[in-house]
């Protein structure tokens, strides 16, 4: 099977790969005072969002659509509409993500192929004047 023939879900190494970059993306959301304006639009328990997050990229990137059968569609602008979106929080969900999938081992080509959909995600998300 080619790279090409080969979903996200199988290149990036599946539901170990996922699960474990989105629990570091929380743990910096968590410790890393840099990512404070992020933490604090999540309320008390980041848990639900990890849960919801791991669940999501599983089918956006070609796994089983573990979101869409716990919730329905994923509609992430309106799901995002009650918390306020600048682009200081989007900039820190980046800014997590990135570090995220560095600290997972993610290879550099396959991070930037991320950050590109995960840049233009965040961007539409955004709600608030900055």
């Amino acid at each position: 099977m080619t790279e090409e023939s080969r979903t996200l879900y199988e290149v990036i190494g599946g539901e170990s790969t996922i699960r474990a970059m989105v629990d570091r993306f929380y743990d910096l959301m968590e410790l890393e005072p840099e990512f404070q304006l992020l933490r604090s639009v999540h309320g008390p328990s980041l848990e639900n969002a990890n849960q919801r997050l791991f669940m999501f990229l599983s089918g956006w990137m070609g796994g089983p659509d573990l979101y869409q059968e716990a919730h329905g569609h994923p509609r992430l602008r309106m799901r995002h509409m009650p918390f306020a979106i600048g682009t200081q929080e989007r900039d820190q969900w980046l800014r997590c993500m990135a570090w995220a999938m560095e600290d997972t081992g993610i290879d550099t080509e396959l991070r930037v192929r991320l950050m590109n959909s995960f840049f233009q995600t965040a961007d539409w998300m955004r709600n608030k004047p900055d």
